[in-house]
């Protein structure tokens, strides 16, 4: 099985260098890595020869949806079985290529658990096992075990992995989304439509790198609005419930019959 990881990157250089670096130490490396830089010159200084660069124009909304599917597209055509999609704070453990490969099957996602770091100038590769702070809303399976899920709406796109064939079977990411939001609940909610399970795949760990964040992100509550009534006209609900519900509480958005609106 020839497996190619993607990542689609804006800015976020120094991550995106310490991530090339935790993929160069894979006990099972990828056949294949992509890197689709959104409107980002200076990626190719950072990557060097270490991955393919596919640009993608970008306008003030990143097209994070149509990123992934160009990505996914370019691995694709140059024969890829199999795909593992790693976002840039993403840094891989050393199994992470190895243990999406070994259980990879037709008609499922595989996700990885994914710890956060805290912030730091710099990392140790070989020491983010004991500085890693598991999610606690998503199952952190044994080394080796696969656990199925029971809700979709957990999937996130920070790191997972599907075979061509299932990619091709939900048709990639919905490219009606742009900027903060929604789009990896979409594809999610194709996967569940089209009876395409998810899966916790243990040892398949991923170690996101500090980022400052607003909480909530009211520098994306415009994407969110956007995103989110995208969402609702195409599956009859509201993403990010959370975030509105916090927006809401600051007075910023308000219900307007069954969906949200800027206040």
């Amino acid at each position: 099985m020839r497996t190619a990881v993607v990542t689609v990157v804006h800015g976020r250089h120094d991550h995106l260098a310490r991530q090339l670096a935790g993929l160069a130490r894979q006990t099972r490396p990828a056949d294949d890595h992509v890197v689709v830089a959104m409107g980002d010159d200076g990626v190719r200084a950072v990557v060097g020869g270490r991955a393919r660069v596919v640009d993608l124009p970008a306008g003030p909304r990143l097209p994070l949806a149509a990123a992934r599917n160009a990505g996914a597209a370019a691995a694709l055509a140059a024969g890829a079985d199999h795909l593992v999609f790693l976002d840039v704070d993403c840094i891989p453990a050393p199994e992470l290529v190895a243990r999406y490969s070994a259980v990879a099957q037709d008609g499922v996602l595989d996700s990885g658990p994914v710890s956060y770091l805290p912030p730091a100038d710099d990392y140790d590769l070989d020491g983010l096992a004991a500085l890693a702070d598991p999610h606690p809303a998503r199952p952190a399976p044994r080394d080796g075990e696969v656990l199925p899920a029971e809700d979709h709406r957990l999937f996130w796109s920070l790191s997972f992995a599907l075979t061509a064939a299932t990619w091709t079977r939900l048709g990639g990411f919905c490219e009606a989304y742009a900027g903060y939001g929604g789009e990896d609940t979409d594809f999610a909610e194709t996967a569940h439509a089209a009876g395409v399970g998810l899966r916790w795949v243990g040892g398949a760990a991923a170690f996101h790198q500090h980022h400052p964040v607003s909480r909530p992100p009211v520098e994306h509550l415009d994407d969110v609005l956007v995103n989110g009534r995208v969402f609702a006209d195409r599956w009859g609900w509201w993403p990010m419930q959370g975030w509105l519900e916090a927006f809401a509480e600051r007075g910023l958005v308000r219900r307007s019959g069954e969906g949200w609106v800027a206040a």
